[in-house]
């Protein structure tokens, strides 16, 4: 029996991977719940919480995790913590220290995942992708640290060719789709098959549900896409455009120090350029 505790947010909740079963509401499946399917004998436990940052998963999810003395944990997060003003690597460092920690302490594997660029995957300009990317890879790099001291089973998925390929992803950029999911339970399974776990089947790459249509697309982003554009522009678009502006000043201040201490070289070094007869 494998008890299996995944932690995080709404990726590790599944959203982007609708299933609806006969009679019932559209629920989220996602990596996890696929994953558990290439386990023996999973008990399944998704603590992952929508808008999850890392303090959350340490405070809330953590403890609940523990009780349940799983086999394997998922700590998997990042998106949520960079787009907030409040932005503090060296909080989020300390909370998946102790999230990842106390869980390999407990005897869990526990996996890891070097999330990508938002800024890319967004499509922003490229002011505006540049402090996100930076904040992503301050997370990354603090991921990278504790994957390494814990020795958790580390995807880095910054990397991985498949990552940024437009079919893995939903319409709003920002989740999986079932294919992605997909990609993601894969790329565990490897994982944990190189690590010498005992499995079954390896999840099955390719989509077994029709994709969303375009009218699927339009109608959650009118919607939910929506709630959820309107809620963080209060708070990041603002902040996004001041560290963009901060950002040009940084540059242009640099440039022209750079061009104070370069011209009167370049005049000088004419000066002493002998005048063609």
């Amino acid at each position: 029996m494998t008890i299996f505790a995944a932690l995080g947010d709404s990726i590790t909740l599944g959203v982007g991977d609708p299933v609806r079963e006969p009679g019932q509401r559209m629920t989220w499946r996602g990596w996890a719940a696929l994953l558990a399917e290439g386990l023996c004998e999973p008990t399944l436990h998704i603590l992952a919480g929508n808008g999850a940052l890392a303090v959350d998963i340490e405070s809330v999810q953590l403890p609940r995790a523990l009780e349940l003395r799983p086999d394997l944990a998922s700590v998997v997060f990042g998106v949520n913590d960079t787009l907030r003003s409040n932005f503090d690597p060296d909080r989020i460092a300390a909370a998946a220290t102790h999230t990842i920690g106390a869980l390999r302490a407990s005897g869990a594997e526990v996996l890891t995942m070097r999330l990508p660029d938002p800024g890319r995957m967004f499509g922003l300009p490229s002011a505006l992708a540049r402090p996100l990317s930076r904040r992503m890879h301050a997370v990354n790099t603090e991921l990278d640290k504790v994957a390494a001291r814990y020795g958790t089973l580390h995807w880095d998925a910054t990397r991985d060719p498949e990552t940024y390929d437009r079919r893995n992803w939903s319409v709003d950029r920002l989740h999986p789709n079932e294919r992605g999911h997909r990609l993601i339970a894969c790329r565990f399974w490897d994982r944990l098959a190189e690590a010498g776990h005992e499995l079954t089947d390896k999840p099955d790459p390719e989509p077994t549900s029709e994709p969303p249509t375009r009218r699927d697309d339009f109608i959650w982003m009118a919607t939910k896409g929506t709630k959820w554009f309107l809620r963080r522009s209060v708070d990041l678009i603002p902040y996004l455009l001041f560290m963009a502006a901060r950002e040009w000043l940084f540059v242009s201040k640099d440039w022209m120090t750079a061009e104070a201490e370069w011209l009167p070289a370049v005049a000088e070094a004419a000066a002493a350029e002998p005048v063609p007869e």
